[in-house]
């Protein structure tokens, strides 16, 4: 281990925890000064102190969830945009408390919320800039062995070398060499990579790692992730794991059918104007349809018909059904635009509110295409254990030129972990990723997965 390895947690709460009472000292301030000043009848030390007391735990909150406290693991700039969005929630949502505590809406006084978040931000970047240096002094790139399936050896260290900050490959070894060979080659190295290999090799290299405390990543195969939802059982004196295989129970599927109904609405209300325009802007580009709709598959194989706004040139598909590729020449102008912005994935609300979808879920796929990807992984047919959604854990953690099996995985992650906070979480998270652009990056030329 690394000898500061150990020290990386305390040292990021450190961080994190200087950054939050920076934060907390400038609303503090415009508390004291502003805001209990607008009151008929002002805060003594209790209610001053719950009013921070709030600020702070919405900090916490929306920070942690963001990944803001994720350094040395995240890159800086996706660092810096999960701190400031988490910052930014907690500001508002503090507002929204100012105005309900005041029982007026103090537009005056919104001016010192809106420059408390400039110098926030301000804060945040200087602090990531200080602890990038740091974190890169601290914990220089980790010495990779990769140990995989040859045919995937390109892409693993295509994927690997875009965190050069995190992992250096130092060499890599077939999975088909022996297990003593295996054991051999980790002994050098800061930390070990396994990636296709056969079940037995891996437990026992799993072992071997574990008895030396050498660090080891480990891609999952499937049933890994079912297990990874199973409940404990101790009925003996034998551990069990249970496996129900149903996908959501009952209780599960009635809350997410009210949860989709309440932010599908609201989500309608709010986004008419923003559809609105979106409409006009397409139609006035090219005097085509705003909307087009396509078959889409979702739970245990229903079909329905998704709606979005039309991004593409009319007859886009008229040769067949393709993927979007990078600098795709059919996208339109307008199309770039509202695809940057998940503009043209609005109308799915109605999706939504018409029962064909959920906010989060696996997106759904055409039936040639999960055929298509059923033929190379017959697994792909789990995703529709669970309804299809608007955005989704494979969304959020992946691209949209991520692999199926790895798309795969990634949904499965979300139906074996599932809960209404999950749900709530993601569909936070879903406002993170609308600011990444790898998110919508299209499949590579010659790539036939997306």
């Amino acid at each position: 281990m690394d000898k500061f390895d150990q020290y990386k947690r305390l040292i990021r709460t450190g961080i994190v925890g200087f950054e939050i009472l920076i934060e907390t000292f400038f609303f503090s301030y415009i508390w004291y000064h502003v805001y209990n000043a607008k009151m008929l009848i002002a805060f003594e030390n209790k209610g001053n102190l719950m009013m921070i007391g709030f600020y702070v735990m919405f900090l916490l909150m929306f920070v942690y969830m963001y990944g803001g406290t994720k350094f040395a693991y995240y890159q800086k700039g996706q660092l810096v945009l999960s701190q400031v969005l988490g910052t930014l929630i907690a500001n508002v949502l503090i507002y929204i408390s100012v105005i309900m505590v005041i029982g007026q809406f103090p537009f005056p006084t919104f001016w010192p919320i809106v420059a408390m978040s400039v110098i926030d931000i301000i804060v945040i970047v200087i602090l990531n800039q200080i602890s990038d240096a740091l974190f890169r002094k601290m914990f220089p790139p980790k010495k990779l062995l990769l140990i995989c399936d040859l045919k995937q050896k390109d892409m693993l260290i295509r994927k690997i070398s875009g965190r050069k900050d995190l992992y250096e490959v130092s060499r890599c070894v077939s999975a088909e060499e022996s297990l003593e060979r295996l054991k051999e080659e980790v002994q050098d190295c800061d930390a070990m990579m396994l990636y296709g290999i056969e079940e037995q090799k891996r437990d026992n290299l799993v072992k071997y790692c574990f008895e030396r405390d050498i660090r080891i990543y480990v891609a999952p195969e499937v049933s890994d992730i079912l297990l990874r939802g199973a409940d404990a059982v101790h009925s003996f004196d034998t551990p069990f794991l249970l496996l129900r295989n149903y996908g959501l129970s009952f209780e599960q599927r009635l809350f997410k059918r009210a949860m989709d109904i309440v932010i599908s609405a609201i989500m309608l209300l709010a986004a008419s104007p923003f559809m609105l325009l979106t409409a006009v802007a397409i139609k006035l580009e090219d005097r085509g349809p705003a909307l087009y709709k396509q078959e889409r598959v979702t739970l245990n194989g229903k079909k329905f018909y998704i709606y979005k706004f039309r991004s593409m040139v009319m007859d886009a598909e008229k040769y067949g059904a393709q993927f979007s590729t990078k600098n795709d020449p059919r996208i339109t102008k307008v199309g770039k635009f509202i695809r940057a912005t998940r503009l043209d994935e609005l109308p799915q609300l109605w999706n939504i509110l018409n029962g064909d979808m959920s906010i989060v879920g696996p997106r759904p796929e055409r039936q040639n295409y999960i055929d298509e990807f059923c033929e190379e992984t017959p697994e792909f047919i789990y995703r529709l254990k669970v309804k299809a959604g608007l955005t989704g854990y494979a969304q959020i953690y992946g691209k949209y030129n991520t692999t199926p099996l790895d798309k795969l995985k990634l949904d499965l992650m979300y139906i074996e972990n599932y809960s209404v906070l999950l749900d709530l979480k993601l569909i936070f998270l879903t406002l993170k990723i609308m600011f990444m652009k790898e998110s919508t990056e299209g499949v590579e030329e010659g790539q036939n997965h997306a």
